[in-house]
């Protein structure tokens, strides 16, 4: 569906509308750069069973709008925080990968109301992202460039995602607007948010995979799980940087126990520190979807 989102149209996928506030919490999903909410299929398609999902194509990414102004993290920020407004969702849990983590991170430090944990998968750092300057520079080049981005999302997901995978995240990332590919790469990535994310006060979730060469498990607990309370680090086994893309499975388990400790057991609270754990991909289950088939 479209929905005009702090004055900007978005493209919101949206699914298990038979669970929207009832009592498990919704799950807002948040894409990588020069991904959209297509990057969740996998992990959304047996979560919808259960929970309510909603996935925007975050301003200038996949099908949504982009504008000639208000681009920064905190822009982001607020147009999640509308969303969830217009939507009416009572409770939830923010889950972002790399880009989307970020902003989930910036969004989470405003301690909103009825936000109940949040999950980061290969999140990018609330301090400026490590990338090289000679691939920060190849890549403003590449915008729009079929080879290029071939070759980046093979390098992210380590070469192992399934063709109709693979030709979707490419689709992906050749439809991001110029506008918000260049803001991400000089701005976005370099911003610091890191003083506002020792405000977090829910649960916090980080997933590194193990192979991630840009997001690294210690850098992940270097910059968010020792600067977070009650923040915890996991370590997905062979996993590279597209986590919802290449383990989706690993995924979707790492999130439903997230909400069984949480939503099922009195709520119970997490190790904080140095606690690191292991999630192993158990397999795929095929379920139907149901989704909300009137307009806003």
């Amino acid at each position: 569906m479209r929905l005009k989102i702090n004055g900007t149209a978005l493209n919101v996928f949206e699914a298990g509308v038979e669970n929207y506030n009832k009592t498990r919490p919704s799950l807002v999903f948040l894409h990588y750069f020069a991904g959209s909410s297509v990057a969740w299929t996998e992990v959304i398609e047996p979560l919808a069973t259960d929970f309510h999902c909603v996935a925007p194509d975050l301003r200038g990414f996949g099908a949504s709008a982009s504008t000639p102004e208000n681009y920064a993290v905190k822009d982001y920020a607020d147009d999640v925080a509308d969303l969830i407004s217009v939507l009416t969702i009572e409770n939830y849990i923010l889950i972002g990968h790399s880009m989307g983590g970020k902003i989930a991170l910036a969004l989470a430090a405003r301690n909103p109301k009825n936000l109940h944990s949040l999950i980061l998968l290969a999140p990018s750092p609330p301090t400026a992202e490590p990338i090289k300057e000679s691939e920060r520079k190849k890549l403003l080049a590449a915008h729009g460039n079929r080879c290029i981005a071939t070759e980046t999302v093979c390098k992210a997901a380590g070469g192992k995602l399934p063709g109709a995978v693979f030709a979707s995240a490419i689709d992906d990332n050749l439809r991001a607007s110029e506008t918000a590919w260049k803001w991400w790469l000089k701005a976005g990535s370099r911003e610091d948010v890191s003083a506002e994310i020792r405000k977090i006060n829910v649960p916090v979730l980080v997933a590194a995979g193990e192979k991630d060469e840009a997001m690294t498990p210690e850098l992940l607990k270097r910059e968010i799980v020792r600067r977070v309370e009650n923040a915890r680090l996991f370590v997905v086994p062979g996993g590279n940087h597209l986590l919802p893309l290449e383990s989706a499975a690993a995924v979707v388990k790492l999130i439903r126990d997230n909400c069984e400790n949480h939503f099922n057991d009195n709520q119970k609270s997490f190790d904080t520190g140095e606690h690191t754990e292991n999630i192993f991909d158990d397999g795929k289950e095929k379920h139907s979807i149901k989704k909300r088939t009137t307009n806003r």
